[in-house]
């Protein structure tokens, strides 16, 4: 496989008007995504975004290379990841573009991608893309140039999809719920979601300004929100990121559920239901409580690298359903094509009114291990401290103290020279010993 030059795990991101997130690059890709997904002219292509404030910009640069290569363009405004997946699916769309950075700060903005399908490009067609950003670009003529068409319903169908994917006798009306949009591209969808499904909510985080998304909130930041659950003597708190596909849940305690517990309970159910197909996949991250959980249960697990889009890759190559990571990003492909918080949340809150039960209660079948992670800095990305000796030696000897009832995992970062150092196991005083001897050892091996 070729080298990629601009694209990442997903898509293309950094820092605002630090190259390439400036506004002429991403006109000039806009154009190269029209030349090789366009099909020529006639083709169209959806743009949505989140609530950040460089959104309007990058909109803009790439409506005008869309434009230019003479694909129409289909503006759908703030919308969540999974929503511009799903509209790119329903309107036979050539593909769909999302203006995001997920749950990153408003400084950095993002640029990825949905093919026909709904599902994230693959490989081949990134490179073909990033092939045509070297050649010149060129304007077709005028007669054969696209046009731009806002979609104004584009909420109220996202909002239908989401509804259809639990049962339709089933109502929330019993349940009072916290809902933490982040100010993100769900601020003004999941209110309406779970309110038409009956429930009582209570919202914050619905205020976008541009500036504030992610900040002290959402997915990445649940304090507020389980403070507000307790506040309010709610029965749930949901909270969700920048862009809509990640979920993380507080139960009526305060206590914070992660992606592993939720999917836990939503595999369980499905196996409840007969309905499981196959296994669940995690990734290299992902708690070994919940690979126990599922091995009680007679469950295949599977770990993938870190990323939705290896979880996808491995979900497809077994012809599984359920798969996820701990920070929140669920995959339920029955339901849906990529990561979507709203969706996710959906399947818990339905094993919850099925079974009379509280999120709390669901959650006592999965028993998270404690886990201690250090990043240990390396003098430079060619270091390879991984490949010492004394390191492997070390990790051997920390497996066998830890007697099969915890693991040892060294990951290089894929962002910067840092390896970090991951002990798990049932005693959280032996994993933070593990874990601190175990980075001295590969410290000193730089």
């Amino acid at each position: 496989m070729a080298q990629r030059k601009y694209f990442g795990t997903d898509g293309v991101r950094g820092k605002v008007g630090q190259f390439p997130i400036t506004p002429d690059f991403v006109l000039k890709l806009g154009w190269a995504v029209g030349k090789v997904l366009g099909k020529g002219n006639g083709g169209r292509v959806l743009i949505g975004k989140d609530t950040r404030i460089s959104g309007y910009m990058f909109e803009s640069a790439l409506e005008a290379g869309l434009i230019a290569a003479g694909v129409d363009v289909l503006l759908l405004g703030p919308m969540p990841t999974p929503g511009i997946a799903y509209l790119t699916r329903t309107f036979r769309a050539n593909a769909g573009i999302v203006i995001s950075a997920s749950h990153n700060p408003y400084e950095d903005n993002g640029i990825k991608f949905f093919s026909h399908d709904g599902y994230k490009l693959p490989d081949e067609v990134e490179l073909e893309i990033e092939a045509m950003l070297d050649a010149d670009m060129e304007t077709v003529e005028s007669e054969h140039l696209g046009k731009a068409i806002r979609v104004e319903d584009a909420a109220g169908r996202y909002i239908e999809f989401c509804k259809s994917t639990i049962p339709s006798h089933l109502s929330f009306s019993d349940l009072n719920i916290v809902l933490d949009c982040a100010h993100g591209a769900t601020y003004h969808i999941a209110p309406a979601v779970f309110q038409e499904l009956g429930a009582n909510i209570i919202t914050i985080g619905d205020q976008p300004n541009g500036l504030n998304i992610n900040k002290g909130c959402g997915a990445t930041s649940t304090r507020k929100l389980a403070e507000t659950v307790l506040a309010e003597k709610a029965d749930i708190g949901i909270a969700f990121d920048g862009d809509g596909d990640r979920v993380m849940m507080v139960d009526h305690k305060g206590e914070q559920l992660d992606g592993d517990q939720l999917l836990f309970i939503i595999a369980r159910d499905a196996q409840k239901r007969g309905c499981l197909k196959g296994g669940v996949v995690g990734t290299l991250m992902t708690n070994l409580g919940l690979e126990k959980a599922l091995e009680k249960m007679d469950v295949e697990f599977t770990r993938a690298k870190v990323g939705d889009r290896h979880v996808m890759e491995a979900l497809k190559k077994n012809d599984w359903h359920y798969g996820g990571e701990s920070s929140g990003h669920i995959l339920c492909l029955n339901s849906t094509t990529t990561g979507d918080g709203i969706v996710s949340a959906l399947q818990v809150l339905s094993v919850m009114a099925k079974e009379g039960l509280s999120l709390n209660e669901l959650k006592s079948g999965m028993n998270k291990f404690p886990q201690t992670m250090i990043n240990v800095r390396l003098p430079s990305r060619e270091s390879k401290p991984m490949e010492n000796a004394d390191v492997q030696s070390a990790i051997e000897s920390i497996e066998a103290e830890l007697a099969g009832r915890g693991r040892v995992l060294l990951r290089a970062s894929g962002t910067e020279p840092v390896i970090r150092v991951m002990v798990e196991g049932e005693d959280m005083a032996l994993v933070k010993d593990c874990a601190q001897r175990l980075a001295k050892v590969v410290e000193s091996s730089c």
